[in-house]
Parts: C-alpha cells; structure tokens; sequence
C-alpha cells in the first residue's frame, strides 16, 4: 500500500495546483510586475519605472484618506455585523423564556424573524445600496421624512453629503445586507450544540449572560473566527467598493470622506488610465488584507473545544 504513494498522491494534486497556479497565483504576480511599470491599462506599452509608484504613495493624499477609511471600515465593520449577528442567532435560538414543553428556546416567533433577517441577502448588493441611498436623499428619503413626521422639522441631515457622517452611513448599509447571512450561520451553529449544557447551567443559576459567554461563544469561536476574517476582506474589497460606488457622492465624497481602496484602485485604472499605479496600491490592499487575516487568526489562536 506505501509502495508508490507519493506518485500516486502527486498525480491527484498536479491538475488542481496547475489551475489554482494559473489562475489564482498568476494573477498576483502579473499584478506586482505591473505594479513597478507605468502602464496605462490602454496600450501594451509599458516600461520599468522601479519603485516610484511606491514612493507616489506616500505622498498622495487621496491614497491615506482611502486607507484611512478602508481600516475605519475593517476595524468596525466586522464587530458591529457579528456582533449583532451572535445576539439575534442567540435570542432566536436559546434566548427565549422557559416554556412547557423545552427548557431552551429562541423567543416566540423565531421562525419568522430568522426568515426576516435573511431577506436582505436575496436582494443584491446594487439593490441594497440603492435602497439606502434613496431612504438618506435629504429632500425626499424616508429618514427625513420620519424626523419630520414626528416633529423634528429641524433635523434634516444631508446623510450622504455631510463628510462627518457619509461614511457611517455607508457602513450601516452594509451592516444590514450582511447580519442576516450570520445570524443563519450561528444558528446553525448553535443548534449543534446539546442542550444538556444549557440546562445544566440554567440549573446552576446561570442567566443568558452567562450562558452565552459560557458556552455559545466558546463552543462557536471557530465559526465566529473564519467570519471576523470573512467580514475583514468584505469591507477591503468587493462589498466596499460596490456600496461606495453607487451610493457616495463623488464617487468617494464628499472631500473623499468615503474613499477606500478598491474605489481609487478602480479609479486610477478605468478614470485616469494610470493602471500601474492603480496595481501599486492593489498589492497594498493586498498586503493590508493577509497582515488583518494573519492578526485576526493569531489573537483569535484557542484551544479547540469539542462537545
């Protein structure tokens, strides 16, 4: 049975690592390659420039408002979705008042609130945006038109044209399309989990908040791990772009209060044709996203707990 193993085992392995190579890996080089050109994206022509779209970095402006935001993005938007995430799936699940027939249950109705929190993530990501850019327009959007129905004809913010609050505005966005998709991935989660250990501590006096710093969490910290890492390159990458693109002014304003990475890197290519440039703050995104995973897996290291 040993005789040959490792050919047998290397001739399973060269097709997936050949396309993961080609597909996945090549990319990234061609993109470090032209990271050190100035290449337009337009023609083929293209010579070494070394590191001076680097060193441009450091001296644009516009690039450390868009980092700035982008981490803005990547240290609170992870925390506000699973957090609320934890909280619904906890209270649907085992967050409910003792009842006859079941000592553990989530709240009346879970059902239908789990269904709820899940309907943003029919709806697409440019349909979510739209929403919430029509419910902020400050002449017409149902905000305003609430402050104004309960009397607060004063309070009239420009949501998304205010550079002191267009980006938390964008953020709540997300936080709604997202909660939905993790509040289903912690129920089931936690339905795993025997409900001998919650009756246990419910008999030793334990209340909810002990029950789930006790035995939810701990016993759903790899979960919550692999989505805190999911959640990081949402609000680098594609998510935040796309919000940001259709839902800022600008896009990226007002003042580039809203600017993040992506957008600028899909700016200097497509906008400016400066795709060398553009590939130069790319492997910067790039780096900024492994050194958030290698952090995130790092602090989050436990020992592994198995029921």
């Amino acid at each position: 049975m040993k005789h040959g193993k490792y050919r047998f085992i290397a001739g399973f392995l060269v097709l997936p690592l050949a396309i993961y190579a080609i597909f996945v890996i090549s990319p990234f080089v061609q993109a470090i390659y032209y990271s050190f050109t100035d290449w337009t994206g337009l023609s083929p022509d293209m010579k070494m420039v070394g590191f001076d779209n680097y060193a441009r970095l450091l001296k644009d402006d516009v690039f450390w408002s868009a980092v700035g935001n982008s981490v803005t993005l990547l240290l609170l938007l992870p925390v506000v979705t699973l957090s609320l995430g934890l909280f619904f799936a906890f209270m649907l699940n085992v967050g409910g008042r003792r009842r006859k027939k079941a000592v553990i249950g989530g709240v009346r109705g879970s059902g239908t609130y789990k269904i709820l929190y899940f309907f943003p993530q029919v709806l697409s990501v440019p349909i979510v945006a739209l929403l919430f850019q029509f419910a902020y327009n400050p002449e017409s959007g149902a905000l305003n038109a609430f402050f104004k129905a309960i009397g607060l004809d004063n309070v009239q913010p420009d949501w998304l044209g205010d550079p002191q609050i267009a980006l938390w505005c964008v953020m709540a966005a997300m936080v709604w399309a997202n909660v939905g998709f993790y509040v289903v991935l912690f129920s089931a989660g936690m339905s795993s989990i025997p409900k001998d250990f919650y009756e246990a501590a419910l008999l030793d006096g334990a209340n909810r908040f002990n029950t789930f710093f006790r035995i939810t969490l701990p016993l759903l910290w790899d979960t919550v791990q692999t989505g805190w890492i999911y959640m990081g390159i949402l609000a680098l990458d594609v998510s935040a772009f796309a919000f940001v693109q259709i839902m800022s002014v600008g896009p990226g304003g007002p003042d580039y209060s809203t600017e993040v990475l992506p957008l600028y890197v899909y700016q200097k290519t497509f906008r400016d044709g400066q795709a060398g440039y553009a590939t130069a703050i790319g492997v910067s995104l790039l780096i900024v996203t492994l050194v958030f995973s290698a952090v995130v897996m790092r602090l989050g290291r436990r020992e592994r707990l198995e029921f």
